[in-house]
């Protein structure tokens, strides 16, 4: 049984929260409440790369305010 969230060539999501946090997807499963796709269907480097450009590292929106 191989991890969905780290198949090379699977099809992923990038999604984020509302603390603007990123987070990788695999194409499939129920994306989780209180998250929304910011790149929809995608491979998995075109996401990871995406999520390094956009990402705003692991700190919610609220403490990057502060």
């Amino acid at each position: 049984m191989t991890n969905p969230f780290e198949e090379a060539e699977g099809t992923y999501l990038v999604l984020v929260n509302d603390g603007n946090l990123h987070s990788l997807w695999p194409f499939g499963p129920k994306v989780p409440a209180g998250r929304r796709v910011v790149l929809g269907t995608s491979p998995r480097a075109e996401c990871l790369d995406h999520v390094e450009a956009n990402g705003r590292g692991i700190r919610p929106v609220s403490v990057t305010r502060a």
